[in-house]
């Protein structure tokens, strides 16, 4: 789960971590209410709460210098489309002006540590993988022990390769300390600030917020839940799905392949390599972990529920899911029904072979087994005219 920048800021602010004053608004004409309301003084800045990164680039953040160009701003920006995502919502923050250090800082899984790890880079506000491209030096890491935590040590570390006065040591040690909670509280991916910069009263403060939580743990995020409930309140599917402990995720208007897997990072790579191929992908649907054939028939006729789906991509990697109950699904959800459908599924894992036997044994139905995630791609390329 994506956080929009604003859910993040909240998150921020009840961990006590400094961000600019500011409020989140859904209509042009109640911002001056809500900017007065919340005591923000101009120069401000708009910023478009959509869960994608670029939004400078694809004009998406703005500034205004009075009520009349915030408005402008509000005017353009609300419930337009920002790279295929629609802006339902905006977050208006006071400008942090005379900055004297942009810095880039995050804790993230690290999949070689089996751990948490600290990244800060010394430009920020710019892409940090351009910035660990181009200049690698720049970016500097340390790895959390997670029967230690934060520790002062670690702060200055990253302040004397970052370049930075060791006078900041106190609080970017509190600051680490305020995000580590953050991390481990909401089971996180990802906590990102950038720009994290020292303000004109030497302040480190965020100006920007980035959350990533995995999707396991939304069980027992109540907070969590109702903010995702809220992205897409229109959509009975989302209900529907989570009713069985799926994860349903509209992806785009107009699409008409759906996808589902048993883990957000190949939901993601399914996504990026149908997208490349000139195709549309309506929806995604996270299966979790252990799902039986009997849901995993819910999540096809969830999938097949979806407006202008025609084909659906499995893609499993089968370990406490097993190839067997998730192909035993899918012949349940097929059977005479769906004639006109495509289904493209891929297996590897926990009863592989037997899952492949039950998948041959469907009829009527335009479904292939495919080796891999590329294969499934190519098989869906194949029946473009269909989609």
């Amino acid at each position: 789960m994506k956080l929009l920048e604003y859910k993040a800021k909240e998150l921020f602010d009840k961990y006590d971590v400094s961000t600019m004053n500011g409020c989140v608004i859904d209509s042009s004409e109640n911002m001056e209410a809500e900017i007065g309301k919340a005591g923000l003084s101009y120069p401000v800045v708009v910023k478009a709460q959509v869960q994608i990164g670029g939004r400078g680039k694809a004009g998406g953040i703005r500034f205004a210098d009075t009520p009349e160009e915030a408005k402008k701003h509000c005017e353009d920006l609300l419930f337009s489309e920002l790279r295929g995502y629609k802006v339902n919502q905006l977050l208006i923050v006071e400008k942090a002006e005379n900055n004297k250090t942009e810095l880039y800082l995050s804790i993230m899984l690290d999949r070689l540590t089996e751990g948490a790890i600290i990244v800060v880079g010394a430009n920020g506000g710019m892409e940090i993988e351009q910035t660990a491209k181009e200049d690698p030096d720049k970016i500097v890491k340390v790895v959390v022990d997670p029967f230690v935590g934060i520790k002062d040590y670690m702060a200055a570390y990253l302040l004397s390769k970052s370049g930075v006065s060791m006078s900041y040591k106190k609080q970017l040690t509190d600051m680490l300390k305020k995000l580590y909670a953050i991390f481990m509280d909401y089971s996180c991916m990802l906590v990102e600030i950038n720009p994290l910069v020292i303000d004109a009263n030497d302040r480190l403060v965020a100006l920007d917020g980035k959350i990533d939580i995995d999707d396991s743990a939304m069980f027992r995020l109540p907070d969590i839940q109702e903010f995702a409930a809220k992205l897409q309140p229109d959509n009975p599917l989302i209900n529907e799905a989570a009713e069985y402990n799926f994860l349903y995720i509209p992806v785009e208007e107009g699409g008409t392949i759906a996808v589902t897997s048993n883990g957000s990072g190949m939901l993601m790579s399914c996504i990026d390599l149908i997208s490349k191929e000139g195709m549309k992908v309506a929806a995604a649907l996270d299966l979790g972990g252990g799902a039986t054939a009997d849901r995993i028939k819910e999540a096809m006729r969830i999938l097949f529920s979806t407006p202008g789906v025609k084909a659906v991509l499995i893609n499993i990697f089968g370990g406490i899911t097993r190839c067997d109950e998730v192909a035993g699904g899918v012949k349940m959800a097929l059977e005479g029904q769906h004639q006109d459908k495509i289904v493209v599924i891929r297996m590897e894992g926990t009863n592989k072979e037997a899952g492949l036997q039950i998948i041959s044994s469907i009829k009527d139905v335009d479904i292939v087994s495919v080796p891999g995630l590329r294969e499934c791609v190519k098989a869906l390329a194949d029946r473009r005219d269909r989609l």
